[in-house]
């Protein structure tokens, strides 16, 4: 690949991880599934629990999914009742070939749940780690894992 097609690549890689959060956040699957490799395995293990104190705030979300079909309906998310803004940046994507990619996006995450629970707030801090197939409908997230930094609850 010459510069301009690397470049290309990582700006379209850019676009998918935007696309997944916008999805994530507006519960939209039809928009998130678009994005994902047919054969995407998707880490979510430890994504809510805080490395500092090893508490887990969302034992639910322990979750390894496995094939694009899977991503759940929105309506099986998170309840109709919790609202989550994800904000992804400073991506270091490296493209490996023409058809694979890795990247990790620094983010911060906020989840707002209904009173009632034992908290109505999670902010997170951490890094997806991703990769990234290339077929024919474009770039699409083949894996992700999430690292956490930190977690807090209010």
């Amino acid at each position: 690949m010459d510069t301009m097609e690397r470049l290309a690549a990582i700006e379209a890689i850019r676009q998918v991880k935007a696309r997944y959060f916008r999805g994530v956040d507006d519960r939209n699957s039809a928009l998130v599934r678009s994005i994902l490799a047919e054969d995407c395995v998707l880490d979510y293990r430890g994504c809510c629990t805080d490395p500092a104190s090893g508490i887990d705030h969302l034992p639910a979300m322990n979750k390894v999914m496995e094939g694009r079909l899977n991503w759940p309906d929105a309506r099986e998310t998170g309840g109709p009742h919790m609202v989550t803004v994800h904000q992804g940046h400073d991506p270091d994507i490296t493209v490996e070939s023409e058809t694979a990619a890795s990247g990790i996006w620094a983010f911060t995450d906020r989840l707002f749940l209904p009173p009632g629970g034992p908290f109505t707030r999670l902010t997170g801090w951490g890094r997806y780690h991703e990769t990234y197939v290339r077929n024919d409908e474009g770039w699409k997230l083949r894996t992700t894992r999430i690292e956490r930094l930190r977690v807090e609850v209010a």
